[in-house]
């Protein structure tokens, strides 16, 4: 049932992360009014905004947020109250002087918030009546209590890692490459779905461009020494190639073979599919789980039979015949695959290096 206490319960489990963030953006911000509070900072508000905005969700982006919210803020403070003590103003004509950061801030947008801060220190001595260098030292410390009180939350109250949501991410990318993988294939034999083809590469791209944001938060971990997992760097570039190698397959297989290569090569461009997607999914559940790398043997099996079918037909002439534009796909086809070959040799290692156990011996000789 639907709305029953059990689906609501698996819901609520699939969304571990986001309910974590939950939970740290409220304490967060309890705590940073609790703070500002006992200090007794002038606008406790800043300080709780702020213990929102740097509660991430992971440690890595945390920490990324942190450094420019608080490099953007003592900046624009310095340079608002330097403004409001050197150069005479009065009410709205100061927000003139603040466009040199806003253009600053248009080409490095993680300064963001300089130029908001600016215009805080420049207009809150007018509304106020305090000076304007005790606004921008207020600014400052309502800042600094609320980034580092979002900070210590980050570290301590259900931490989450951006190591553990890279393995999620390239488990996901290597799914959808399986998918598209299985599609491409079959397309030789059947026609492609263009419509599913690209709703799954687009699924791809989106991907990536999280996984890459995830694995520079998971880098910025490791060298604030907050994580101890493998460099992101290898399994990043690899997922990249293997998506390569989707779109060169891609462009071979625009059309399907001609109904004699069909015949011969039906069987093992199956073999294929399902040793690769076989592969690539288990590769995916060693990510996620941790548990040892999956054995790669079944896919350079499959991969050397189709190899042997292709050098038979070229030794029988089948391929003689074919069209320029058709010959020219078959063994771009037959490239693609070998790069694929590769790259998921790369793979393995990667997952290798990703899992807590060793590979799974095959227990048969492999060609490199």
């Amino acid at each position: 049932m639907v709305g029953s206490p059990k689906h609501m319960l698996a819901r609520l489990r699939s969304r571990k992360l986001e309910l974590g963030l939950g939970v740290r953006v409220t304490v967060a911000a309890f705590s940073a009014l609790a703070i500002a509070t006992a200090l007794g900072l002038k606008l406790p508000l800043w300080a709780v905004l702020t213990s929102i905005i740097v509660t991430q969700m992971s440690v890595g982006r945390s920490l990324k947020a942190t450094r420019d919210y608080l490099a953007g803020t003592v900046g624009g403070a310095i340079y608002g109250g330097a403004l409001a003590i050197l150069i005479p103003h009065s009410g709205e004509g100061a927000l003139l002087a603040v466009a040199p950061l806003a253009f600053i801030a248009a080409i490095n947008p993680s300064l963001n918030v300089a130029t908001v801060t600016a215009i805080i220190v420049l207009l809150v001595p007018t509304m106020s009546h305090v000076s304007p260098l005790a606004s921008a030292i207020d600014r400052v410390l309502e800042v600094a209590v609320g980034a580092l009180t979002g900070l210590l939350v980050s570290f301590l109250v259900l931490p989450s890692r951006a190591h553990s949501q890279m393995r999620t991410s390239a488990a996901r990318v290597l799914e959808l490459i399986a998918a598209a993988l299985d599609e491409l294939l079959a397309a030789l034999t059947r026609g492609r779905d263009n419509d599913a083809l690209h709703q799954l590469q687009d699924g791809i791209g989106q991907a990536l461009v999280g996984l890459n944001a995830t694995g520079a938060e998971a880098e910025r971990e490791r060298a604030a020494h907050l994580s101890s997992g493998p460099d992101t760097g290898p399994l990043l570039r690899t997922l990249l190639r293997l998506r390569h190698d989707l779109v060169m397959i891609g462009r071979a297989t625009v059309v399907p073979l001609p109904i004699d290569l069909q015949a011969r090569l039906a069987a093992p461009l199956k073999k294929i599919s399902e040793a690769v997607t076989a592969y690539l999914r288990a590769s995916a559940a060693t990510l996620r789980s941790g548990n040892g790398a999956p054995a790669i043997w079944p896919v350079q099996a499959a991969l050397r039979d189709y190899a042997a079918e292709v050098a038979a037909l070229r030794g029988e002439g089948l391929t003689r015949g074919l069209p320029a534009d058709g010959a020219e796909r078959f063994f771009a086809l037959g490239f693609s695959l070998e790069q694929m070959r590769q790259n998921l040799k790369d793979l393995e290692r990667c997952v290798a290096q990703w899992s807590d156990a060793p590979a799974v011996a095959d227990g048969s000789k492999e060609e490199d």
